[in-house]
């Protein structure tokens, strides 16, 4: 419950501190207001002059990972990985897109460098598709697009005008006539056939402005950006005034950054062509003199083709050697035959199939066979004498005399066979063991053959291709939308300029209050007093508008209100004081000039206005200010310290217009102030004055200046410290305090003077202990405003 409670203090505590700080500024809410005023006017006069701003926008889709730059057109070499890491992306072409150069290229196409001007009656309005004639320079030099320049036209009819350049005439021409100048030629043509207006100006303007410049400015006003992270769709914005020239602007660098894309493929792609072709024609010679060398080397070594060659070659070898093997054989069974008939009886048969593919021999031995066979049935039944034995005996001898020349022809014969198969076998093989020799050199020349064939044949494919990219080269982007500008201006918005301008109206005014107050360190109101010390607060004095004037019966004034709530919050810390003794008031302040004097005399006329029986002494005797509010005489109170036997009555005069206010004058100014201030007599005096007063109140000297006021202290029932608002400094506030904190100010308590409630507490009522006056005690005087005073002097001169 008690934490509750804290909490809702301190949430109230919060909602007034708020207020306060609301209350600082709201009491200069007439300044406020017509600052606000001003800017509101401003801000009019500025959208009536301001030249409004149109925004252009267009959309285009950017190939992201193109084969961009080199890479479009090296494509055609891309299996020889030469386009590695030539990727592009979307962040890379929007560089370019804004680059320097195309924004140029865009401006000298569109003539963007010369602007053209109509004279109005306010401002100057710039023209571009309605002006009615059109500078064209040429045979410029280096300097024309350096400097700028500015023209102005009269058309003086419908086919004359005269020219002027800064101010100096250049003579009347027409149309279509060329006019010499220093850094170049010029020609006006007329857009129109009727460009003289009776009924409206023909003065103009022209001005030639820097190319670097207006690149420049035009490259700041370009945005683009992406449409999303994700997205390859480009925006291109600009502002300008004219809807027309920043569409046109637009689409142009759109169709430059194409076109430029387009030129750079088109120009690699030449570039390549070209060196397609040079290498076409170096190949082709060296692919001639390999396809020759190969023709020589296969005549010189008898060969056409070396591979299938070698496989004849290793087939008849194989053939070769088994037909020797064949020959051998049967030489050798032609041998073993040989043999034979040279060592077989007469009656022996010969073997019919051991001579091979040999008719004559076969036939012999048949016939030999025959011939044995009957001599031996015959020899079975006769006698080896029988003439017919002997017939068949010579008949067998002379057959196998013939089977041995047939033998012996047969060996002759697979002889020379054998020997021309060896021969032959011999010649395969020594070309056989040339063919690895034969087969390496030339596959040397075949391979150079081969590549050269192979690059030959790539490079036409590859200049094919190339042909067919220059035939089709396509842009870097797409455009989604053309340029268009909105029809509503982006600059100025009347609501934004208005609301900036009423921020700026209500912030000016609080931020030189701010930084004022920042800057100011006096004291403005008891809220700079209660937080820095705890000295009791009696209350606050308004500011008076008669300084010298004492409080009467019949004063209503808010002052007057004011020092009797002090007068009133006063009794309390009296209530100690002895009934039978005068109440003892002691005035002080921390620095002259801070209404010390003023507070002591109007306290006293008040109490004295009571019924109370009131002495007023001045103690100030280094600066006595009394005599400002009455009348007085020189001698007083030093005087009577000064001298002895002296009677205190002689010196005290009462007041005239109150009944029981008695004042004690300063007297001179004496030069021993504090000798005086410390005698006993004054303590005695006291003791005295105490018994016929009811109260006392004395006007001392500043704290902070002398010690005077805390020598006599110790005579003080109560101590008033003085505190003049918008002049003491805060830091003064540590004084007062460590005189309460010392006790050397017995009963202290602070008055802040000179306060202006109305601007303190605003809407013209206080809180506290000065709030009576804002509801009916008091009585404000109603002035008037500086502008009224000034009519009526003014009427009445």
């Amino acid at each position: 419950m008690k934490e509750h409670s804290s909490l809702q203090k301190e949430n109230a505590d919060a909602n007034i501190n708020v207020k306060e700080e609301l209350d600082k500024y709201l009491v200069y809410w007439k300044w406020i207001l017509f600052s606000i005023l001003i800017c509101l006017m401003l801000a009019v006069v500025y959208l009536r002059f301001a030249i409004p701003l149109y925004k252009a926008s267009s959309t285009i889709l950017v190939k992201d990972e193109r084969k961009g730059a080199l890479q479009s057109e090296l494509t055609a070499f891309s299996d020889l990985g030469l386009t590695t890491g030539l990727k592009s992306n979307v962040d890379n072409e929007i560089e370019i897109i804004k680059s320097r150069t195309v924004v140029e290229k865009a401006i000298k196409k569109l003539g963007f460098n010369i602007s053209y001007y109509a004279y109005a009656r306010v401002k100057e309005v710039e023209m571009y598709e309605d002006k009615p004639f059109e500078f064209v320079f040429f045979n410029e030099n280096q300097k024309f697009y350096e400097s700028g320049k500015i023209f102005e036209m009269k058309l003086l009819n419908a086919t004359d005008f005269q020219l002027f350049k800064d101010d100096k005439s250049l003579g009347i021409h027409k149309f279509g006539e060329s006019i010499k100048l220093l850094d170049s030629d010029l020609v006006v043509y007329n857009k129109h056939q009727n460009v003289f207006y009776k009924d409206k100006s023909n003065d103009y303007k022209v001005t030639v402005n820097s190319l670097k410049n207006v690149v420049q400015r035009y490259k700041g006003k370009l945005s683009i950006a992406p449409i999303s992270k994700n997205s390859s769709v480009v925006e291109l914005a600009i502002t300008d005034p004219i809807k027309e020239k920043a569409e046109d602007f637009i689409n142009s660098i759109v169709e430059i950054y194409n076109q430029d894309a387009i030129d750079d493929k088109k120009f690699i792609s030449e570039k390549t062509q070209n060196f397609i072709q040079d290498r076409l024609k170096i190949i082709s010679v060296e692919l001639g003199d390999v396809e020759k060398n190969a023709e020589q080397y296969k005549k010189y070594n008898n060969v056409t083709d070396i591979v299938s060659e070698a496989g004849l070659y290793i087939q008849n070898s194989a053939l070769f050697e088994k037909e020797l093997i064949e020959t051998e054989t049967q030489l050798r069974v032609v041998a073993s035959m040989q043999d034979f008939m040279n060592k077989k009886k007469k009656d022996d048969l010969v073997p019919t199939n051991i001579l091979p593919g040999d008719a004559s021999s076969l036939s012999l031995i048949m016939q030999h066979n025959e011939l044995v066979l009957q001599r031996n049935r015959l020899v079975k039944d006769g006698t080896i004498n029988n003439p017919v034995i002997q017939n068949i005996d010579s008949k067998i001898d002379e057959t196998n005399k013939n089977i041995n020349e047939s033998i012996s022809r047969l060996k002759a014969s697979l002889t020379i066979k054998r020997n021309d198969l060896q021969q032959q076998d011999n010649s395969l093989r020594g070309k056989i063991s040339q063919i690895p020799t034969q087969e390496r050199e030339f596959r040397v020349i075949d391979r150079q053959q081969k590549i050269k064939e192979s690059l030959y044949l790539y490079l036409l494919q590859k200049r094919e291709e190339i042909a067919i990219s220059l035939a089709v080269t396509a842009p870097n982007s797409k455009l989604i939308d053309s340029a268009l500008a909105n029809n509503k201006p982006v600059s100025p918005v009347k609501n934004m300029v208005y609301l900036i301008a009423l921020a700026f109206g209500i912030l000016l005014p609080i931020g030189i209050i701010y930084v004022s107050q920042l800057l100011d360190t006096k004291i403005k109101s008891r809220q700079d007093i209660e937080g820095k010390t705890s000295i009791p607060f009696l209350g606050d004095v308004p500011k008076s508008d008669a300084h010298e004037e004492l409080i009467s019966t019949n004063s209503r004034s808010s002052t007057a209100e004011a020092i009797r709530i002090v007068r009133t919050n006063l009794e309390f810390l009296l209530a100690n004081v002895v009934q039978d003794k005068a109440k003892t008031i002691f005035v002080t302040s921390t620095i002259p000039k801070e209404g010390k004097t003023f507070m002591a005399i109007n306290l006293a006329s008040t109490i004295a206005l009571s019924g109370k029986k009131v002495l007023l002494i001045g103690l100030d005797i280094r600066n006595p200010k009394l005599d400002e509010y009455v009348k007085l005489p020189s001698k007083g109170l030093t005087n009577y310290l000064s001298k002895s036997n002296e009677d205190i009555e002689d010196y005290i005069i009462k007041n005239e217009g109150f009944e029981q206010f008695y004042i004690l004058p300063s007297g001179v100014i004496p030069p021993n102030p504090v000798d005086l201030l410390m005698n006993d007599k004054l303590t005695v005096l006291f003791d005295s004055l105490k018994q016929q007063y009811d109260y006392i109140v004395v006007d001392t000297a500043p704290v902070s200046l002398v010690t005077d006021t805390l020598l006599i202290a110790k005579n003080a029932d109560a101590f008033i410290y003085v505190m003049r608002a918008n002049y003491l400094d805060k830091r003064f506030v540590k004084v007062a305090e460590s005189f309460y904190k010392e006790r050397k100010l017995p009963n202290m308590a602070i008055v802040l003077n000179d306060t202006n409630w109305g601007k303190t507490y605003g809407y013209g009522y206080g809180y506290g202990y000065g709030y009576g006056y804002g509801y009916g005690y008091g009585q404000e005087v109603k002035k008037e405003s500086w502008f009224k005073n000034f009519l009526k002097k003014f009427s009445k001169s």
